[in-house]
């Protein structure tokens, strides 16, 4: 038999002992277990950023065992059972891929995802942006907004122009903030989106540029701390300046590993 449907039933029937058995699994709801998934959720990203492949293992089972116990919970209520909801994403799959399963040709990659966005209004969706949660981070938001919009052509064709853009909201911005003007958050806003823009045009991903300069800021900083506590002396009593010699002192350090 397939390992994998082995593991996959082994995980199936713990949840099925744990909902039976244990007074905590017994108490969940969708609604208690829904901040505990956007941890792991969480915990999953920060694995993937840090290229720790034991640890995105582990939290890939973590998420593999919410989305079985929401599917536990579902069938308790008879509104469905994890058998529904993996045939409903499988029929989706395929219906959405009819240059696999179907007689469409496709050429490339951005073929395919403009298919898959107007399949989507062909069955129901009223707006090509009904799909993007509200509750998504702004940064992964916006870049999920201009994807899809560009599955039905509304996109800048050339990266040059993309860039005039970006020029163009910081010298908005600029304006704005010169002036004192009660309009900077907004221009602020609408740099940061054309910037995501751009990203898009030059392949990358702005969440993960940007999570990965978090870690970076926080690694040379905490060093820094380290160095200066090793010479005896208190950050707290230091002027930028001084401070400034040992962010550079860290960041060579760092460098050269």
């Amino acid at each position: 038999m397939d390992s994998r449907l082995v593991a996959f039933q082994r995980l199936l029937n713990i949840m099925d002992d744990l909902r039976e058995k244990c007074p905590w699994d017994q108490k969940q709801t969708f609604e208690s277990l829904r901040p505990l998934t956007i941890e792991e959720t969480y915990e999953l990203a920060d694995a993937i950023t840090s290229q720790d492949f034991e640890s995105i293992k582990g939290e890939i089972g973590d998420l593999f065992l919410h989305l079985v116990f929401y599917s536990k919970l579902g069938s308790e209520v008879g509104k469905f059972d994890v058998a529904d909801v993996l045939n409903q994403i499988c029929e989706k799959l395929i219906h959405r891929h009819p240059h696999i399963y179907g007689n469409v040709e496709v050429q490339n990659e951005e073929e395919v995802k403009a298919n898959w966005e107007k399949l989507k209004l062909k069955e129901g969706k009223k707006s090509v942006l009904e799909g993007v949660p509200s509750s998504l981070p702004s940064l992964v938001k916006a870049t999920r907004i201009q994807e899809k919009v560009k599955g039905i052509g509304f996109e800048w064709e050339m990266r040059e122009d993309v860039w005039k853009k970006v020029e163009e909201e910081l010298a908005e911005l600029k304006h704005e903030v010169d002036i004192n003007s009660t309009n900077i958050e907004e221009e602020f806003g609408d740099l940061l989106f054309s910037l995501v823009n751009f990203a898009r045009f030059i392949n990358i991903s702005p969440e993960n540029a940007l999570a990965k300069t978090n870690n970076k800021f926080i690694q040379r900083f905490q060093l820094m701390e380290e160095l200066i506590s090793s010479d005896s002396k208190d950050i707290r009593e230091m002027n930028l300046a001084q401070m400034d010699e040992y962010w550079e002192h860290a960041k060579n350090k760092l460098t050269k590993k």
